[in-house]
């Protein structure tokens, strides 16, 4: 993805303003009546599963526009490299999922359009601020927010018991939890640290840290600031006095490890539950796992997202009547939810949304009500938080150094180091 291109807007965006997100004015439009004109065919790309049964019923409810769905990979099996690269050359969809860490190089990149005269103003009224600040940049809208996931905690609530522990509700109890699983079966773990997914960005987010901000006209990198490195050095504690196991993340020894109870835990998102239950279900686990808030420093509820995705249309849409009507349906009508049935366990962001959610998502694999503990989680999610103009550089940044650095600090410092060089790599004025 070329980040350097010449318009004047993206170059604006990535001088200064597009971290400082926040919500475009909430002004009347003519978006209702060219949703009521849209006609013809649009092509929609995503990578989340069951998004070609929402195509298909979308298609099915109306005769206007016919949406031609095309799933492609994940980002981290080269999704947005062939987004870039097909919007680069003049043959990008109409309308594409992209998660909110990667938006804003999209956005910077000119290679997505607001949506703000598209889409009516009371729809995108309905979205929170704090998530309408996750799309929203200069003062326009460049996406809707689909899903709003909360960082959230998932125990095996039997080997919890057994230990004779509690759901930890600090992270000294979690800590006391991870040493009184491995005590009571020194074969077992509360859970793992991925060492390929690390979620040190929520943990961090969470503990009320700030990667990315703007001074005056340039961007402030603070990876490596005082909450992150308390993060870091928790976590490398629990590594060194071996009480969670690192270890890849979603592989084949890692959902082994959940079936055999080696590992009883996982640091995801509301997302995980659906594959959670798909990995687990056939050793019969159903009934024994919990999910839960994340818990806190200092005994005050405090949260973050885990991921997250929005929609967005795509500089090469030809058809945006078209394209912002099927984007609003998407995120917005309860249809869309119950057409992608139960392959998900999404936490939607549109309000009312997840009602339906709950209907249709496994929720009887798990002993308690799992949207109830969503509610919780997103209920105290820590404001202020912004993802950098270039996020692939910090992640693949952070990937390499847990891996190859001596500690976390070590590696939160490394990720500091070569997220600044990268970034005025690009051109960007940095400040750290």
């Amino acid at each position: 993805m070329n980040l350097r291109r010449t318009s004047s807007t993206a170059a604006a965006l990535l001088a200064a303003g597009i971290l400082l997100a926040g919500c475009s004015s909430a002004t009347s439009t003519p978006a209702d009546e060219a949703a009521e004109a849209a006609t013809g065919e649009i092509t929609f790309w995503s990578s989340l599963s069951g998004m070609a049964d929402v195509a298909a019923a979308f298609n099915a409810s109306q005769d206007d526009i016919t949406v031609n769905f095309e799933e492609i990979a994940n980002g981290a099996n080269g999704g947005y490299t062939k987004l870039a690269a097909a919007i680069e050359s003049g043959t990008g969809p109409d309308v594409v999922g992209i998660e909110y860490y990667r938006l804003p190089g999209f956005v910077g990149s000119g290679q997505v359009v607001p949506v703000d005269d598209l889409v009516p103003s009371e729809t995108l009224g309905e979205f929170s601020d704090q998530v309408r600040g996750l799309v929203g940049f200069e003062g326009a809208t460049y996406a809707l927010p689909y899903d709003a996931p909360p960082l959230v905690m998932w125990y095996r609530q039997d080997v919890l018991d057994a230990a004779r522990v509690a759901v930890p509700k600090t992270w000294d109890e979690f800590e006391e939890a991870a040493r009184a699983v491995h005590t009571a079966n020194p074969e077992a773990y509360l859970t793992s640290f991925f060492t390929n997914e690390p979620q040190l960005a929520p943990l961090a987010w969470q503990s009320g840290a700030t990667w990315f901000g703007v001074d005056e006209d340039h961007w402030k990198v603070t990876i490596d600031d005082d909450r992150t490195q308390e993060v870091a050095d928790y976590w490398q504690k629990l590594i060194d006095e071996d009480l969670v196991k690192p270890q890849l993340g979603f592989s084949d020894e890692w959902t082994a490890d959940l079936n055999n109870g080696v590992v009883n835990g996982w640091v995801g998102g509301s997302w995980s539950a659906s594959g959670l239950k798909t990995r687990t279900e056939a050793s019969g686990q159903a009934g024994k796992w919990v999910a839960a808030a994340p818990p806190s420093w200092d005994g005050e509820p405090t949260g973050a997202l885990s991921g997250g995705t929005s929609f967005a249309l795509t500089e090469n849409s030809e058809n945006q009547a078209a394209a912002a009507a099927f984007l609003t349906w998407l995120t917005t009508d309860p249809a869309a939810v119950e057409a992608r049935g139960d392959v998900g366990t999404a936490y939607l962001a549109y309000p009312g949304l997840n009602e339906v959610a709950e209907r249709v998502a496994p929720v009887d694999y798990f002993a308690n009500d799992i949207y109830e503990v969503f509610d919780e989680a997103s209920a105290s999610i820590v404001d202020g938080w912004s993802w950098g103009p270039n996020y692939d550089i910090t992640n693949t940044a952070m990937k390499d150094a847990v891996t190859t650095a001596p500690t976390l600090g070590d590696a939160v410092e490394q990720t500091q180091d070569e997220t600044v060089a990268g970034l005025e790599q690009l051109g960007l004025e940095i400040s750290e």
